[in-house]
């Protein structure tokens, strides 16, 4: 992954971390009571996996944030995070990842993750795509909403176009191929395995 194109995107509103949380909690809201067991295109996951997930994700941002490492963190996150109440969870949890990203300065704090320090600018571009990629699986999941917002596709495709084939993480399905006039939320999921019917 590059560290290019940082100009300090914030997490204020209208910047794409807070669209994309927006856009990923949307989808939260529209899960059924049946739903919450229902595959999705992460093939181990359920949608109560995938929720589950990004509810870790924004929970660490607070810690992270204040120069807490991995290890200092330990398994405070493990497990089950979504208690009776699902929704709540993932509302409380986004909005002190919001809040933890909207004091100033917060972008060029450095930040210690799994494999090693880097800025928070870049953590935060992370996190922003893991959301956009997550909110359409969540929306196949659920059957609901899945075209995501343009800006949040562009943003997320500027991203992984310097990342290259990333299928040997562990994280992503191999790139697929797509015609030449795909539409960019076609090749976005198409560089991460994923196939869009829509």
């Amino acid at each position: 992954m590059t560290q290019r194109r940082r100009h300090q995107r914030s997490a204020q509103p209208g910047t794409p971390y807070s669209e994309a949380l927006a856009a990923f909690g949307e989808r939260v809201r529209l899960i059924t009571p049946d739903q919450w067991d229902s595959p999705t295109p992460c093939t181990d996951w359920s949608v109560r996996d995938l929720v589950n997930h990004l509810v870790n994700e924004q929970l660490w941002v607070p810690e992270l944030l204040m120069g807490a490492t991995i290890a200092e963190v330990g398994g405070r996150f493990d497990g089950d995070l979504l208690g009776d109440d699902p929704a709540t969870a993932w509302t409380e949890a986004a909005e002190a990842a919001r809040q933890a990203w909207a004091v100033p300065g917060a972008t060029e704090l450095t930040v210690h993750l799994s494999y090693g320090d880097t800025s928070g600018q870049y953590y935060l571009d992370q996190l922003t795509t893991d959301l956009v990629i997550h909110s359409w699986d969540l929306a196949e999941g659920i059957g609901r909403h899945t075209r995501l917002p343009e800006d949040l596709v562009e943003f997320a495709l500027g991203e992984f176009a310097g990342y290259g084939d990333l299928s040997g993480s562990g994280l992503f399905d191999k790139p697929l191929p797509v015609s030449a006039d795909a539409d960019p939320q076609t090749r976005l999921l198409a560089l991460t395995g994923r196939r869009s019917d829509g």
